[in-house]
């Protein structure tokens, strides 16, 4: 018998990559503090590609004592320049602060998602992306997040690729998938080789 598929997420995003690559899947956000996970990573100076890593299987395990029986995906990003890492903006004075600060510069996203059993990690994945930024006026910011508003504040690098976000960008290395926050690719062929979806 196929185990039941659960996305550990609340994020539509990540919902809406599994639906429409046709999963059957349930979502169910995993009650965690990441904030409270990530405080004494970041104090031992883990790399934000590992905290991302850590996020991910952290979400997937909690979802899985819930859900027995079950094959739990959980997927974190984190987004670092150089060793800073970018959390989601409070308010659009943070959203221009974080704008300003990638301006012109080049930052990466860190998306890691991982499968969790019983507990039991099956399997995780790292992936990346790395975005350059045009340079950016206080003005032009400004205007920008006066035309976006608060979806500034849904991602944590206070901008959206699939809307006017990508006005900010002059290049970007890396799959939509890794931006999304779901490497579909390489979760879709594990997927496969463990019998949860047809091959």
């Amino acid at each position: 018998m196929t185990p039941k598929l659960i996305l550990a997420s609340s994020s539509p995003f990540r919902r809406m990559l599994m639906e429409n690559a046709g999963l059957p899947f349930e979502a169910h956000a995993a009650r965690i503090d990441e904030r409270a996970v990530e405080a004494p990573l970041e104090r031992a100076g883990a790399k934000p590609d590992a905290v991302a890593i850590v996020l991910a299987r952290a979400k997937a395990e909690e979802v899985s004592r819930r859900f027995p029986d079950s094959l739990v995906i959980g997927s974190d990003q984190t987004m670092s320049l150089g060793d800073s890492v970018f959390h989601k903006p409070k308010d659009l004075a943070d959203a221009a602060s974080h704008l300003q600060a990638l301006s012109g510069v080049t930052h990466r996203l860190n998306s890691a998602v991982a499968i969790v059993s019983d507990g039991v990690v099956l399997w995780e994945h790292l992936a990346l992306a790395e975005l350059t930024m045009r340079p950016l006026t206080v003005e032009f910011i400004d205007r920008h997040l006066a035309r976006v508003g608060e979806r500034a504040l849904s991602s944590v690098g206070a901008y959206q690729l699939e809307g006017e976000g990508i006005q900010l960008f002059e290049k970007i290395e890396g799959d939509y998938f890794t931006i999304l926050g779901l490497p579909m690719l390489p979760l879709l062929k594990k997927l496969r080789e463990l019998g949860a979806i047809d091959g």
